[in-house]
């Protein structure tokens, strides 16, 4: 009987041990997509603005004219196109196009609240509209966004529709007691990669009248 019990404490430290081993082997995996991750936003290029102001909860900005590589597609709503507007995007900056060429990845990454999605990648500034090769899907579209002025709101951790909803209602009830008129253009801004579980940042913005 003693046998036994000792051949079952036996295999169940070397299950533990197994057990520690692979939970230290993610662990180090983690750590080192997170490092990564963290590394890779400082050395990408942002959508530059200028703060003109700013209030408790949000601040107006200026944008310059700026090119960005966009899709639009026919759903509605962040949950149900942010996945499918990301990889056609993504596939092109990466290789999916006439020339192969592989483009330098920027942030955020923009979607339009509309009943339509478009999603948007900044075109880096070094890159001029002829520069660009032509995308093997049809559905990119390359567009100038005008220099504007907006209100942005900003809110941390993992977007969703109820999310984006709600600092988009914020954003409004904010501008609405400021007296400061806002168009119906408003906007997402990611900013983080979808592996980055850390200091994840998430804008809403409208562009003002």
């Amino acid at each position: 009987m003693n046998s036994i019990d000792a051949n079952k404490k036996t295999k169940l430290l070397k299950q533990m041990k197994i057990l520690i081993f692979v939970f230290g082997i993610i662990l180090i995996g983690f750590i080192v997509v997170q490092l990564f991750a963290l590394n890779s936003q400082r050395n990408i290029e942002t959508y530059e603005y200028v703060v003109n102001k700013k209030y408790d909860t949000f601040e107006i900005r200026s944008y310059e004219a700026t090119l960005f590589t966009s899709v639009k597609l026919s759903t509605k709503g962040y949950n149900n196109s942010s996945s499918r507007g990301f990889s056609i995007l993504a596939e092109y900056i990466f290789g999916g196009n006439e020339k192969n060429q592989k483009i330098s990845m920027t942030s955020p990454v923009t979607m339009s609240l509309e009943d339509s999605m478009t999603m948007m990648f900044m075109v880096p500034k070094k890159l001029k509209k002829e520069m660009l090769p032509k995308p093997n899907q049809s559905l990119i579209e390359f567009i100038e966004e005008p220099a504007k002025t907006v209100a942005a709101i900003t809110f941390t951790g993992w977007a969703n529709d109820k999310k984006i909803e709600k600092f988009k209602q914020e954003l409004k009830s904010a501008l609405n007691s400021e007296g400061i008129p806002y168009s119906d253009r408003f906007y997402f801004l990611g900013y983080n990669a979808p592996y980055e579980f850390f200091n994840r940042k998430n804008e809403v913005i409208v562009e003002l009248q």
